[in-house]
């Protein structure tokens, strides 16, 4: 869906990520947040802080960025072997099923 229309979001988004890199710089408004408090069903008593449960909302286009970051800077770290052969679990390419197949291969 990013691809499609007239101005590309996705190259936007890409060269946005890429000066975010250049630079150094990641911009204050993808670091703002914001709080909502939203109250549980069927609750007796609204009076008590337990009756509530509060969320945090953070900038959709500031975590896709996010994303696509550390993603190119996992892949980049894996294929330039920056990882310790050890290191398994939350890296792709180096996942628990990954380890599991080495060791039936081995």
């Amino acid at each position: 869906m990013l691809m499609c229309g007239p101005t590309h979001v996705f190259t936007i988004l890409l060269s946005l990520a890429n000066a975010c890199l250049r630079i150094g710089h990641w911009p204050k408004h993808f670091k703002e947040s914001m709080s909502v408090i939203i109250p549980k069903p069927n609750k007796p008593s609204y009076s008590a802080p337990k009756a509530f449960r509060p969320i945090v909302l953070l900038n959709t286009v500031g975590k896709l960025i996010e994303k696509m970051l550390s993603n190119r800077i996992q892949f980049d770290g894996v294929a330039s072997d920056v990882f310790h052969p050890n290191q398994i679990g939350g890296i792709r390419q180096r996942s628990t099923e990954d380890a599991g197949l080495i060791l039936t291969h081995m």
